[in-house]
C-alpha cells in the first residue's frame, strides 16, 4: 500500500493543480460536444446546455445582461457545472472504493488485512502524536482519549453530519453576505442589490 502511494504521489500532485483540473473540465467539454445528438454524450451535452442557458436566462432577467457579459456567463457555467459534478463523481467514487478496501480488510480478501491495517495504524498514529503531545503529565493517557478522542460509548467526539453541515452552511453564508457588504459599500459594484434583485426574480 505504502508503495502504491508513493508511486502514485507525482500523479496526484498534478491533479490537485488547478491548471490542470480546469484542462480537464475544458476537455470534457470538448467532449461531450463532439458527441452524437443521439448518444450519451450528446443527450449529457444538450442537459447541460439547458441547464446553462436556463441559469444564464436566469440571471439576465435579474440583471441587464450584454452579450460580452454573456458570454463569459455561459463558459463559467458550463466549467462550474462541469467541475461540481466532477467533484460529485470523484467524491461518490473515494466512498466506494473506501468501502470496498474496508470489506477487502474485514474479510482478509487476498491476504491484505494486515497491509490495510498497518497502512491505517500508521496514519492513526500520526495523527494522535499532536493530540498526545499536549496531554498534561499529571492525566493518565485512558482517561484523557476517553474524554477527548475516543469516548467510552464509542460515539464519535464531533457533532453529527447534519449539524456540521448547518454549521458551515451558516458560516459561509455570512463570510458570503459580509464580502457582499463590503462590496456594496466600498465599490461601485452592488452586490447586494443585484442578489436582492435575483431573489425577486427566483421567487417571481
Amino acid at each position: 500500500m505504502g508503495i502504491i502511494k508513493l508511486l502514485t504521489a507525482p500523479i496526484r500532485s498534478i491533479a490537485r493543480f488547478p491548471l490542470f483540473q480546469l484542462a480537464v473540465v475544458v476537455a470534457l467539454i470538448l467532449f461531450l460536444q463532439a458527441g452524437d445528438e443521439q448518444s450519451a454524450r450528446g443527450q449529457m451535452f444538450n442537459g447541460l446546455d439547458e441547464l446553462v442557458e436556463s441559469t444564464v436566462g436566469l440571471f439576465s432577467a435579474a440583471f441587464k445582461v450584454k452579450s460580452f457579459t454573456k458570454s463569459w456567463l455561459t463558459t463559467g457555467f458550463w466549467i462550474a457545472y462541469v467541475y461540481l459534478a466532477c467533484l460529485l463523481i470523484l467524491a461518490v467514487l473515494r466512498v466506494v472504493i473506501s468501502k470496498m478496501v474496508d470489506f477487502v480488510g474485514w474479510s482478509n480478501l487476498f491476504g491484505l488485512r494486515n497491509a490495510i491495517a498497518r497502512e491505517r495504524g500508521i496514519a492513526a498514529y500520526r495523527a494522535w502524536l499532536p493530540f498526545e503531545r499536549i496531554r498534561p503529565a499529571g492525566i493518565p493517557q485512558d482517561r484523557w482519549e476517553e474524554t477527548f478522542a475516543w469516548p467510552a460509548n464509542n460515539e464519535p467526539p464531533y457533532p453529527p453530519l447534519a449539524d456540521r453541515i448547518l454549521r458551515g452552511t451558516i458560516s459561509h453564508l455570512a463570510v458570503v453576505l459580509g464580502v457582499a457588504i463590503l462590496l456594496q459599500v466600498f465599490s461601485p459594484f452592488p452586490v447586494l442589490t443585484w442578489i436582492g434583485e435575483l431573489i425577486k426574480t427566483l421567487l417571481a
